[in-house]
């Protein structure tokens, strides 16, 4: 099974859209919140190359970029092949 992270915020449409596709795929995923845990967010920063915005989607440690990339890797069938399936 894929290990996936999120980096997201409470507040953030996008996050919540990121986490939707997810949970649609019945995919389970590790949410790191970084407006509670200020560490998370320098760790966020180091793992995505100083990316600020949320969400920050990693799968098996691999960068993703945030939701406009994590739909474009489902619709090319990118994310099939991330997740082993």
């Amino acid at each position: 099974m894929a290990k996936i992270e999120i980096y997201s915020t409470r507040v953030c449409p996008y996050c919540v859209k990121a986490k939707n596709l997810l949970q649609t795929k019945g995919l389970d995923y590790t949410e790191y919140l970084i407006d509670s845990d200020y560490s998370k967010m320098d760790e966020m920063l180091k793992r995505s190359g100083g990316r600020r915005t949320v969400p920050q989607i990693f799968i098996n440690d691999k960068h993703i970029g945030g939701c406009d990339e994590l739909y474009a890797a489902n619709d090319s069938g990118e994310l099939s092949r991330l997740l082993g399936e």
